[in-house]
């Protein structure tokens, strides 16, 4: 029994709608506004065009020639065999019979459609009915699991199939159980092969004996040699050498009262106030116009036909009038492979083909309009859509906001180990003081050793970059630390109690490094958000990752929701990408995290001083990416 049905424009007009009763839109409208924002907004549509959410089921159409939206929602309980093809006959039964208001874009007629409706409903629950009675087919070979055995399959590996181990032995002592009558006696043929074996062994051994006798007469004794004096090293590591071996430039002298004195680079003072600047990315195209005027016409012809486009192979093709997925597939498989060679996760690079194509199939082509230019621009459109921010990301805005409520901004870091959280929050750190805001540091990586003193380091240089003076003799950075072995939790607690009542304007929360799979280290994080709530939580990645990626996020976000007995916990608000100085054109990475997650990437890290971090564009990303 169909419980909703409904149809609707892209743009959010409804066209028609049923309602098996008057109070089922209460339960199945919330459901239909979230398959419009996560799927077809998003444009993350499915092959199956099936969308599920608690106990109901929602199957959809996207009418991309005129651009409408076919829905039908009902029990996810009920199995409804009629349901794929229900969509199918009534999207051309509207079609047909408003065309030409659909064609002009009329869409605030009546449309009188419960007749054509109730027939073409009861048309498909008939033939639901007759598929029901007809007995199930036997499958064929192709279709069953033994035509898709490999040779893989059928080696032997260790722990496989001991029964089978089992009985090539008992056959082989079946074997060597034969007897075998050797002058005129019968002996077993395994204890025969024995006999022979000891005889060989005494002539061979009365032979060596003889042999080595007579080597020890021959051999004379060595003589005695000196041995050699192990080697003494001018700096061997002993109490004597500390002062020789100590390079610390930062260590306090033997007095007090005296500053302790680090070297700064002033250069970058006043380089980050305001909003952080967006990442760009270099393109070839300059160096090749400056190297062009030095190649031979070979040269240029060479490099020419070895660094043609992903998409030249496709110039020949030509849209027809309306486009088919048999016309897309041979453009969309080389895009995918494009894309997965620039680091996006293959799941990802799947599903955004996917994604493409149903957004593009029956789309009306132009005469002059080739189906790989369509399908790229519309690929460049959907990356473009899934970078940009969703809301509003503004922390110095926020900050000031609670600054006004006489309480900290925190912000909370995780990830996995060694993507750079540390060096990363100093960064941001940096970034925050330039601002004139006052930064409190939570050193909660109570695990890893080196992880206070790191930031205890960062500290140190970011007062000296900004000392007190400069700031009405207030410290602008403060580190709060408690040692090795603590609860995190607790630190994190502690440390914005203190944020509020010495006036801090920000809290960074510096957690452990800690792997997806680690279920303790994600118990004690879920621990440590639930308890704190901090205004974002910020995961940190590497650009350099691509399937692993999606690994990371996926396990993060469902440890932060399962260890949680928080009906609505806080899950990942935005993400860090660090070390994206290192990979190039392969920027992937970004597209696979944010595709996941659906949260914007904040913050791109591009180095190792405090200067370089920048803010993600989402255009020349794409760039990038499409190259």
């Amino acid at each position: 029994m169909l419980d909703l049905f409904t149809i609707f424009s892209k743009g959010g007009i409804v066209l028609w709608c049923f309602q098996s009763t008057s109070q089922i839109s209460q339960f199945f409208i919330p459901s239909v506004n979230s398959l419009i924002k996560t799927v077809i907004l998003q444009e993350r549509t499915s092959s199956n065009n099936n969308y599920e959410q608690d106990s109901l089921s929602l199957k959809y159409r996207l009418d991309n020639e005129f651009d409408l939206v076919f829905v039908i929602a009902f029990q996810k309980i009920l199995q409804l065999s009629y349901v794929d093809k229900f969509l199918d006959d009534i999207q051309l039964e509207f079609r047909d019979k408003y065309k030409n208001d659909l064609a002009r874009k009329n869409y605030f007629m009546e449309f009188e459609f419960s007749k054509n409706f109730k027939e073409v409903l009861k048309s498909a629950e008939e033939w639901g009915k007759a598929q029901a009675c007809i007995p199930k087919q036997m499958r064929t070979f192709n279709e069953s699991t033994k035509s898709k055995k490999t040779v893989a399959s059928m080696i032997e590996r260790t722990g496989d199939d001991k029964e089978n181990k089992k009985n090539v032995k008992i056959t082989d002592t079946q074997k060597n159980d034969k007897e075998v009558n050797h002058n005129g006696v019968s002996f077993n043929e395994e204890d025969l092969i024995t006999q022979n074996r000891l005889k060989m062994a005494q002539k061979m051994g009365a032979m060596n004996s003889n042999k080595l006798k007579k080597n020890k007469e021959k051999v004379p004794k060595p003589s005695p040699k000196a041995t050699k004096q192990p080697r003494t090293w001018p700096l061997g590591g002993a109490a004597k050498d500390i002062s020789s071996l100590d390079y610390t430039k930062d260590k306090p002298n033997n007095n007090a009262d005296s500053p302790i004195e680090i070297e700064t680079n002033n250069e970058i003072v006043g380089q980050m106030v305001g909003s952080i600047k967006d990442i760009e990315i270099d393109s070839d195209s300059d160096e090749e116009e400056s190297d062009e005027k030095f190649e031979t016409a070979a040269e240029r012809k060479k490099k020419n036909d070895s660094k043609k486009s992903v998409f030249s192979m496709f110039k020949g093709l030509v849209g027809r009038k309306n486009l088919t997925a048999t016309d897309m597939d041979p453009v969309l498989e080389k895009l995918k492979e494009h894309l997965v060679a620039k680091n996006v996760a293959i799941e990802i690079a799947t599903k955004l083909c996917d994604s493409v194509s149903s957004k593009l199939e029956g789309k009306v082509l132009g005469s002059f309009e080739s189906v790989a230019s369509t399908v790229k621009n519309t690929m460049i459109e959907s990356l473009v859509q899934i970078l940009s921010p969703k809301r509003r990301i503004d922390i110095l805005r926020d900050a000031m906001m609670a600054k006004k409520n006489e309480k900290p901004y925190v912000m909370a870091f995780c990830g996995v180990n060694g993507v750079g959280k540390s060096t990363n929050l100093a960064k941001i750190c940096f970034w925050l003081i330039e601002n004139n805001l006052r930064v409190l540091i939570a050193a909660c990586d109570t695990f890893r050793a080196g992880a206070v003193e790191q930031l205890r380091t960062h500290t140190k240089h970011l007062n000296a970059l900004h000392p007190a003076k400069k700031h009405n003799d207030q410290q602008m950075v403060q580190l709060y630390e408690k040692g090795y072995g603590k609860d995190a939790a607790g630190i994190a607690m502690e440390a914005i109690n203190h944020a509020k009542e010495a006036k801090y304007d920000i809290v960074l929360v510096d957690t452990a490094g800690r792997m997806q799979d680690n279920e303790p280290l994600m118990r004690a994080l879920t621990k440590l958000i639930k308890v704190n709530e901090p205004d974002m939580v910020l995961f940190v990645g590497e650009a350099l990752v691509g399937n692993e990626a999606v690994d990371q996020l996926v396990k993060f976000n469902q440890a932060l929701a399962d260890y949680s007995s928080s009906v609505t916990p806080h899950l990942i608000d935005g993400i860090v990408l660090t070390k994206f100085d290192t990979i190039d054109d392969k920027v992937g990475a970004a597209i696979s995290m944010t595709y996941i997650t659906g949260q914007p990437i904040v913050f791109v890290g591009t180095g190792q001083t405090y200067t370089d971090l920048k803010s993600l564009n989402a255009k020349a990303v794409v760039a990038a990416l499409m190259k």
